[in-house]
């Protein structure tokens, strides 16, 4: 009769379950594909595609017993280190987000929100037109192969391994969330800057002449005008998302350590 060792076994299985941890967190948190649109099933399935694809490209996985503490920290680690290179691109995305909220508080829109079916959550409507433009150009850009490559590389320049934890990765990724309140700033500073220039002389005009009542007659203009604004300002939206993509992009492979 055939028998197989149990370590022979527990190899076996950890050459696919330890990039599959890491593979299915990247994918359950990673825009477009993480999101609520997807079902769970499809994810899993993704997931379990992508690892029997890459498995025999890996490195060699560690031979550790699957009911350890060591495997448990193995696990926690590569969910981390997915997670975390997901959350990269989510900071990308919800730049876009940040500026259309401001943009939409500036012209009046703030009040004017719709139930996102990406992130389960209400947003502005400009907003929400925003992320469904960068989804779009995402997709349509190839954005979710580089991604899934850059994916790959990570077992290269960051394997399996049971080394334990290293935080200095982790204290980056927070500190780039100022990356992405500056990004908004930057797109939406100057749609913000010609409301603020109407308002400001809605206020003068105000003051010459009171008996106008010019801010009930300025708020439909202010809207109208920043609806118009947005409009100019898509002829722009192109390159600034490829800047901010290819800075996300650098960004996730820094993160993981390749140059």
């Amino acid at each position: 009769m055939f028998e197989l060792p149990a370590a022979e076994i527990t190899a076996w299985i950890g050459r696919y379950l330890w990039p599959f941890f890491r593979i299915s967190a990247f994918f359950m948190a990673m825009p477009v594909i993480g999101t609520q649109l997807v079902s769970m099933r499809i994810r899993l399935g993704l997931s379990l595609v992508v690892t029997l694809a890459v498995v025999p490209v890996l490195p060699v996985m560690p031979r550790i017993d699957g009911l350890s503490l060591a495997a448990y920290l193995l696990i926690a680690e590569q969910v981390l280190v997915g997670v975390a290179m997901a959350f990269v691109l989510q900071l990308l995305f919800q730049i876009f987000v940040v500026a259309g909220q401001m943009i939409s508080y500036q012209m009046g829109l703030g009040f004017a929100s719709i139930a996102d079916p990406v992130n389960g959550v209400s947003v502005a409507v400009l907003s929400q037109f925003y992320l469904m433009l960068v989804m779009l150009l995402f997709l349509a850009m190839n954005g979710h192969l580089v991604v899934i490559e850059v994916l790959m590389e990570s077992f290269r320049v960051m394997p399996v391994t049971l080394n334990g934890f290293e935080f200095g990765w982790l204290w980056r990724l927070v500190s780039w969330g100022s990356w992405m309140f500056s990004s908004a700033v930057i797109i939406a500073l100057p749609a913000v800057t010609a409301l603020l220039i109407v308002n400001f002389s809605f206020g003068i005009m105000n003051r010459a002449a009171p008996q106008l009542n010019i801010f009930s007659l300025g708020f439909p203009f202010t809207m109208l005008l920043g609806l118009l604004i947005v409009f100019i300002s898509l002829s722009g939206f192109l390159p600034q998302y490829q800047g901010l993509a290819e800075q996300g992009l650098i960004m996730t492979r820094q993160l993981i350590g390749i140059p």
